[in-house]
């Protein structure tokens, strides 16, 4: 019987081609750099429209929470024969007013809901049987989520 040797690969060319494994097997800088550089410019270009969504969404909500403010003033303008005084304000929906006897609320059922999506109050106005309910707006100072909500009773 004939026995063959083994040929193996030469121990020095076994190592060298370990290291450039070794070496291909991350990632180099420069292409962290470009992934990272990618993801930053998508996030530049998304934020500024998501930040426009939510102040639309909070815009039509401030709307909706005026629309329920108006209905619950005109149940109260129902039993007592006029609006809250604008001393009493919005919270006459809330808690019992002294000016009106015939009260039978609480109208809208948590005082939270007359703070605007921003944390303020709705503004509000009556005079001779009108009202007008409105918000300050994101920047607190325009009218700019006003729906111009004005009730003529009589």
């Amino acid at each position: 019987m004939i026995l063959k040797k083994r040929t193996s690969v030469p121990r020095q060319i076994r190592l060298l081609s370990n290291a450039r494994d070794r070496k291909d097997a991350g990632y180099s800088l420069m292409e962290l750099l470009v992934v990272m550089g990618i993801i930053a410019l998508l996030t530049a270009v998304a934020t500024p429209q998501l930040m426009g969504y939510f102040g639309k969404a909070k815009v039509q909500s401030a709307h909706v929470q005026i629309e329920n403010i108006n209905t619950a003033l005109e149940m109260y303008y129902m039993e007592n024969g006029s609006y809250p005084s604008p001393s009493a304000g919005l919270k006459a929906l809330v808690e019992k007013p002294t000016e009106a006897p015939n009260w039978n609320g609480p109208y809208i059922k948590k005082s939270k809901s007359l703070l605007d999506p921003w944390g303020r109050p709705y503004q509000y106005n009556a005079s001779e049987g009108a009202f007008e309910v409105f918000s300050l707006g994101p920047t607190g100072k325009a009218k700019s989520a006003s729906t111009g909500a004005k009730a003529v009773g009589g």
